[in-house]
């Protein structure tokens, strides 16, 4: 199966690079995956799609501040260093700019030393393993000296932090934000469950390697990236439940599908409680297990994204809808707006 199978134009200016002040204002392009049919609404009417019984699956990581500058201590050479994943107590996975002057024992201070690492050895595509070094809790003298890891096509600066952060975001972790939960508002979240739409939630803390292109030619030589997940007892319970009863579940963004799926993979088609790595790849003749609908954003050309939404509702049903998206006028990508597939 070929990557480029996946491919359509995008003009740049469709790229959204800050997000609406309504949260629930963006648009929902809604996709029937058994027949491709499109009805355009807006994000708030997405209440006419959900029934009582549904169970929304959300999930909760939240966005580090992950992107530091310093310098480094022998030379006051400018460093950036993006925190990727905790390893084991203070030391973490980050990609370094430029990593060429950071070898093993190179040292680096941020705030004026209110924060110092060490790298201690390398990792995978160049990254480099920084143990860190500091007084009180990291994760506020982060939130003090770090900035938000915007991915790479958004050039614009981000004026409220909070808007890189779903209003349910709780369990710190993430590079990057589950983006399609960024519609949802507290008011809507109330609102769906007065209906009687439950909602779940689960941990997966998202990796950069959600931005990494795919480069082979073959769908099946790719080499997918690993990201942490957790579902607790209740949200198993939950969703077994759900499914006995009938009712749909449908999960909020790619991160929810592939954490629902890899434990139902495991589980004969069941949800139990668990933690992992997950390096699920799920593309275009896959069975899905777990899922009954998904809330998407629109994704890259040629990404494991869309290959992901095309094994949920049919290639050439979606690369018709991402055509018929871009002569609407859809606003793409992590600030962008959304898709139901159901």
């Amino acid at each position: 199966m070929k990557v480029d199978l996946f491919d359509f134009h995008l003009p740049e200016e469709l790229i959204a690079q800050v997000p609406l002040k309504t949260r629930t204002d963006s648009r929902l392009m809604v996709v029937d995956k058994q027949t491709g049919e499109i009805k355009h609404e807006v994000f708030k009417d997405i209440t006419k799609y959900l029934r009582e019984g549904d169970c929304l699956v959300l999930n909760d990581t939240k966005v580090l501040p992950a992107r530091l500058f310093g310098v480094k201590d022998d030379t006051g050479a400018k460093i950036e260093v993006l925190l990727l994943k905790q390893l084991e107590g203070d030391q973490w996975e980050t990609l370094v700019k430029p990593a060429k002057r950071v070898k093993e024992g190179t040292k680096l201070i941020f705030g004026d030393g209110l924060l110092t690492a060490v790298c201690t050895g390398t990792a995978e595509h160049g990254g480099r393993v920084l143990d860190f070094n500091y007084e009180g809790i990291f994760y506020e003298v982060l939130d003090q000296l770090g900035e938000m890891p915007l991915p790479p096509y958004i050039k614009e600066q981000l004026d409220d932090r909070d808007r890189y952060q779903t209003v349910y975001a709780r369990e710190p972790g993430s590079a990057a934000a589950p983006t399609a939960g960024l519609h949802f508002t507290e008011g809507l979240l109330k609102e769906l469950k007065e209906m009687g739409v439950h909602i779940a939630f689960i941990t997966l803390h998202v990796g950069l390697g959600t931005f990494r292109p795919v480069s082979v030619d073959d769908v099946l030589e790719h080499d997918m990236h690993s990201e942490f997940y957790t579902v607790t007892d209740e949200t198993a319970r939950l969703l077994n439940d759900i499914r006995s009863k009938g009712g749909r579940i449908i999960t909020v963004g790619t991160t929810s599908t592939r954490t629902l799926e890899t434990i139902a993979s495991q589980n004969d088609g069941k949800f139990t409680e668990g933690s992992g790595w997950t390096s699920i790849f799920i593309y275009p003749g896959y069975e899905f297990k777990a899922i009954d609908g998904m809330i998407t954003n629109f994704h890259l050309p040629k990404s494991t994204l869309i290959m992901l939404v095309s094994a949920l509702a049919g290639r050439e049903h979606i690369l018709h809808a991402y055509n018929t998206a871009v002569e609407e006028r859809y606003r793409f990508f992590s600030f962008g707006d959304a898709m139901f597939i159901l």
